[in-house]
């Protein structure tokens, strides 16, 4: 068998389009070109060298020979006409393709990048924009040392579209903007190095996507600088195959954020990803997920969480993993998480970024403790908290005013369970005035014994419906400190707000009604029936329909959340959870979670 005989046309193609990937300027831009030299149906023409599509494939002639570096040229050309913007006009494409030219053409000879394929004067090569030169060749039209300018040929535009026309429809413009932006950073940051002499270019050159992009959070992004300093980056793709992350996921406890080499993601996606992990961790979105579905409270951060960075223009967001939906835009994590726990045909379709059906927080709720100690809260606290201040004081850039709210408020402690259910019980009992009765004399001064003095006293009338109902889930699996916990709160604000009598009614299987009872008995020691399976309806439903039980009044519910997916309440009512409790349904009426 004879050896297969080399192509020194090809090998030149593909020797200059690897320098253009190498260079610090380019290589970013350049590592998302589609390099394409079909010998059939190659739109180039010619006396053309390349043509260059919106949508970032670059077409080579099949047969020109030429040196790499004019190769170098020539792709550079084609990546700063997506660099630069310059598919956005339709009309009148000849004068555009032309003022285009010379401005890249300009930016390459300054550059010194390549050996040129034209030779332009330099005096008529003016630093302009390219409206100037489109205006300029409107009046004057083109000179043919312009027309030279073309790498697909004097009399041809070097811009496609996808189907092979000349055309300036854009397609992906923000991309190639934010590629060439980067690329113009880490250049700044090579040259930096090498002057000072901190890193070699070898060094930097071993840092991988998801280092660097973690270095620039550090170096140029104060909100997320602190936070990003303070978690460890694992590039492993055994662990990340164990613990199957298809992207990345992190984990609060261990202050680690995995990302997954396979991926495949560039500096711009990592930092989207890094970003999107750290905002997990700093709004304490583990900790806030409460008795809701773990999976559907984490999807929904995302939804917010990828708005954000997609308004702060963050890195680039991935191709997959990514749940963003405009119409949701200004909405909390909790109102999405009720519209998308509503939909459990749309649960099939959610995927983040560590994959379909997985959560991308790794801290689940009751897998790791450490995720809610205390030194973690003050880290992420002061960690967002400072760099919001740095951001907001430096200018680095407007901030979604969602994100500043749920910063801010870290610096608000959360309302204790205790006072959120005192200020509940306030909305129902308000203050009973006292007045003066002369019924029962009140005890009389020494100085004047023979003076009779009224007290004050209360209205009884007032006191006949001052009472609310008290659904107690007594089931087995609830715990006996919840119940001692939850009825030792009702009993103490019910005496602060002189609540006489408390309608007391227990539920495991069937319903067990205790009657009405002094809020000091409930204070006290009450033997608790049931401790068997859980239905609440039952007792709902007894209270509801008791005759003695007045209308207006409210209904307190404590449970821990195993019972029946639905309940029909009537009446204004609330929920009392356990710390890890969580209803099977929406509810209507508030929440309180006791710690």
């Amino acid at each position: 068998m004879s050896p297969k005989k080399q192509d020194p046309a090809r090998e030149s193609v593909e020797a200059g389009f690897k320098e253009l990937q190498r260079h610090p300027l380019l290589g970013m831009l350049a590592a998302r070109l589609n390099l394409r030299r079909p010998k059939e149906m190659n739109p180039v023409p010619d006396d053309g060298w390349a043509m260059v599509s919106a949508d970032g494939v670059i077409y080579a002639h099949a047969r020109r020979r030429a040196e790499p570096a004019e190769w170098l040229y020539v792709f550079a050309h084609a990546a700063l006409h997506l660099a630069f913007d310059h598919f956005r006009r339709s009309a009148r494409s000849r004068l555009w393709n032309a003022a285009c030219d010379c401005v890249v053409t300009r930016f390459l000879l300054d550059l010194k990048l390549g050996t040129p394929i034209s030779h332009p004067p330099q005096d008529e090569l003016h630093a302009w924009d390219e409206d100037r030169w489109f205006r300029a060749f409107d009046e004057q039209g083109i000179p043919d040392w312009a027309l030279e300018l073309s790498i697909a040929g004097a009399h041809h535009d070097d811009m496609l579209s996808r189907d092979g026309e000349a055309s300036h429809r854009w397609i992906q413009r923000t991309e190639w903007a934010k590629l060439f932006s980067a690329g113009m950073f880490a250049a700044v940051d090579d040259a930096l190095m090498r002057a000072s002499g901190v890193a070699s270019t070898e060094v930097a050159a071993k840092k991988t996507a998801a280092q660097r992009a973690r270095a620039w959070f550090i170096d140029h992004y104060p909100l997320l600088g602190a936070l990003a300093a303070g978690c460890d980056l694992i590039e492993d793709t055994a662990q990340c195959h164990r613990l199957d992350i298809g992207i990345a996921a992190i984990s609060d406890s261990e202050r680690r954020i995995y990302l997954n080499p396979g991926a495949g993601l560039n500096e711009l996606e990592t930092r989207f990803v890094i970003a999107h992990e750290l905002l997990h961790a700093g709004l304490r979105h583990t900790v806030r997920c409460g008795g809701r579905d773990f999976f559907l409270w984490n999807a929904a951060c995302d939804f917010v969480i990828n708005g954000w960075l997609i308004e702060m223009a963050v890195g680039m967001a991935p191709a997959r993993g990514l749940l963003h939906d405009p119409a949701l835009k200004g909405q909390s994590a909790e109102t999405i998480y009720d519209v998308i726990s509503r939909d459990l045909r749309s649960r099939r379709k959610l995927a983040t970024l560590r994959g379909e059906g997985a959560a991308d927080m790794l801290d689940a709720p009751g897998h790791a403790a450490n995720s809610h100690s205390t030194d973690l809260d003050s880290f992420c606290r002061r960690a967002l908290l400072t760099g919001l201040e740095l951001h907001v004081s430096g200018q680095r850039g407007l901030l979604p005013a969602g994100l500043i709210e749920e910063v801010r408020a870290l610096a608000q402690p959360p309302i204790p369970w205790d006072v959120a259910l005192a200020q509940w019980f306030d909305a129902w009992f308000a203050p009973l005035e006292r007045s003066r009765s002369y019924a029962r004399i009140s005890r009389r001064q020494s100085a004047t014994p023979d003076i009779p003095r009224p007290r004050y006293a209360l209205d009884e009338a007032l006191l006949a419906g001052r009472t609310f109902g008290v659904v107690l889930d007594s089931s087995g699996s609830m715990e006996r400190a919840d119940l001692a916990r939850g009825l030792g709160a009702i009993a103490a604000y019910a005496l602060s707000r002189e609540v006489p009598m408390v309608r007391l009614v227990c539920c495991d299987a069937a319903a067990h009604d205790e009657g009405y009872l002094p809020v000091e008995a409930i204070a006290g020691v009450i033997k608790i029936r049931g401790r068997g399976g859980t239905v609440l309806q039952p007792g709902i439903d007894l209270l509801q329909g008791t005759p003695d039980f007045p209308k207006s009044a409210p209904i307190l519910i404590i449970t821990d959340g195993f019972c029946e997916s639905r309940l029909t309440i009537a009446r204004e009512h609330a929920f009392l959870l356990t710390r890890v409790g969580r209803l099977p349904f929406l509810p209507r009426g508030p929440v309180f979670r006791t710690s």
